[in-house]
């Protein structure tokens, strides 16, 4: 297919007639024309000049895992075996289709060694980790059945959860979620010295959604609405687990949620009005703790919560849920959506996640550090381009999904997305006019704008960044005071949810290393059809 699409492209390039129909198409059929275009670099081998002190293997390949009562369900997994390195560097999750918990220290050099053993191609990102593009997991890197991919990079990323999983062009979101995704912690002093919960008491909490024939088969994507609008399964998992409860004891707990579902968004409470407390996001700590009455958690986001159980009785139960929004998805397609994939778990409905019940009585507990950690505040004062912001426009359409006005398309830099090296840049995220180009930002956003706009969690590869401001247009206020107050913008992030209608700047570093990196929806089916583009840093 991609060899037709190339053919046809250089054709119609390099004859009169093809240039001017070429140039005639809509923007919306161009960046269709180019979206398919790939180049695949050959496979890197290890440098033996570079000394690790975490060395591991890395497999991707089938397996059959037991998730509901009845026959096990066929998935992709990813499993890894330790070579050098700490012990606790790979820790798996028991009865559990996701990876192992790939635990390392800021300062430390790394090796994996990735195997191939799906029958496509595949490679790996390290979403939230600062290293060379050459080792981010760029499409471009995907390896064959059978292959295998180097990786080799320094630990430079401030003690938080970051994320693992594939990243082939155009197959991201069926091989994530047909499994292969898995957490990463980094460690650092910083965090040491608070003597947070460990161990036992910190339980990670990754959230799908998936949906299972009568088999106990995942089944995906069935028609294009489910592309369009992103797949939302109608069953939630928790670590892999369907219905799952926590057993604690009644003292505090460290819990990191990522939401690891292709498209579906979260309105995070406890069921009986208890705050929670955030104290980490994406780029791990925050300075001082939030309390908040919900969180929103987009795909690909993460949270750090400080879960206080103390004065629980036993056998008492709390549970997590998603209360009810409204807004994430265009208006002419919520009831429809809700109704062709039957679901039994509509988008912003109110649902439960997990089950947290006391089975132990213990007086000793950890107390809330009042100051969690330091890291630099960036400034608009600072930036290289403090009048003329990165513009990352959001467009949709019945037929693309795009940024800027053009989906991915090899060597396509737009002359602002080439950007200097060790500058930090302000950005503007937001959605465009009419759903076809770049338009322009705010409210107004025109018919097709109005009726296909929806909520995109937007992820830019490499450092992390700060939110400076959020601002909505009135004609989408009432929705969005549904999540509003859900947000927390004072940690460094690397996926931010930009509501219908909304405008969010942040600014963004791009320090240490010069080449290609990614941005895109981290709703994985947009992403798949496009939803992606590049900066060159040069």
């Amino acid at each position: 297919m991609t060899t037709i699409n190339n053919a046809r492209r250089r054709f119609m390039i390099q004859s009169g007639l093809g240039l001017l129909a070429l140039s005639g198409m809509p923007s919306f059929l161009q960046a269709m024309e180019a979206m398919k275009e790939m180049p695949r670099i050959l496979a890197r081998k290890a440098n033996p000049n570079f000394k690790a002190d975490v060395e591991f293997d890395l497999y991707c390949k089938p397996s059959k895992v037991s998730i509901l009562t009845g026959a096990e369900t066929q998935v992709l997994q990813y499993s890894a075996v330790l070579k050098k390195g700490p012990k606790e560097t790979l820790v798996d999750i028991p009865s559990s289709y996701l990876g192992p918990i790939i635990r390392l220290q800021k300062g430390q050099k790394v090796r994996i060694v990735l195997h191939n053993g799906l029958s496509q191609v595949s490679v790996t990102h390290w979403h939230g980790l600062h290293v060379p593009a050459e080792m981010d997991g760029h499409p471009m890197y995907a390896i064959d059945s059978g292959g295998t991919l180097v990786y080799e990079f320094e630990v430079l990323n401030r003690a938080g959860m970051n994320i693992y999983h594939p990243h082939p062009h155009e197959a991201t979101a069926k091989q994530v979620y047909q499994g292969l995704a898995g957490a990463l912690f980094v460690h650092d002093e910083e965090e040491d010295k608070l003597e947070l919960p460990t161990g036992e008491y910190e339980i990670p909490i990754v959230i799908q959604d998936r949906s299972f024939d009568e088999q106990n088969q995942l089944k995906y994507v069935r028609n294009k609405h489910d592309r369009m609008l992103g797949f939302y399964g109608d069953r939630i998992l928790v670590n892999g687990q369907s219905d799952v409860r926590v057993d604690v004891a009644s003292r505090a707990y460290r819990l990191r949620i990522l939401n690891g579902s292709n498209a579906r968004i979260y309105k995070l409470a406890w069921d009986d009005g208890t705050p929670l407390t955030v104290i980490g996001v994406d780029g791990g700590l925050l300075e001082q703790p939030e309390v908040k009455a919900y969180v929103m958690l987009a795909p690909g986001e993460r949270l750090d919560v400080w879960a206080d159980f103390s004065g629980r009785r036993v056998g008492s139960e709390l549970i997590l849920r998603s209360l009810a929004f409204s807004g994430v998805l265009p208006s002419m397609a919520q009831g429809m959506g809700n109704m062709m994939q039957a679901n039994a778990l509509p988008v912003g409905s109110d649902y439960p996640i997990f089950k947290v019940r006391v089975t132990q009585s213990v007086s000793d507990s950890p107390k809330l550090p009042a100051k969690l950690s330091s890291f630099p505040r960036y400034h608009t004062k600072d930036v290289a381009n403090p009048e003329k912001p990165v513009p990352i426009a959001i467009s949709e359409s019945p037929m693309a999904m795009l940024l800027n006005g053009r989906a991915y398309a090899d060597n396509d830099f737009q002359e602002f997305e080439r950007i200097k090296l060790n500058t930090l840049q302000l950005i503007e995220i937001f959605h465009a006019h009419g759903g076809m180009g770049m338009g322009h930002k705010g409210g107004g956003m025109g018919m097709m704008g109005g009726m296909m706009s929806m909520a995109h969690p937007i992820h830019l590869h490499g450092q992390q960044f700060q939110i400076i401001s959020r601002s909505v247009s009135s004609e989408k206020a009432s929705d969005y005071e549904t999540v509003r107050h859900g947000f927390i913008e004072s940690g460094l992030k690397d996926t931010v949810l930009v509501m219908p209608g909304e405008s969010v700047r942040i600014i963004k570093p791009f320090q240490d290393f010069k080449g290609v990196f990614m941005y895109h929806c981290h709703n994985l089916e947009h992403e798949d059809m496009g939803m992606m583009r590049e900066f060159l840093v040069e």
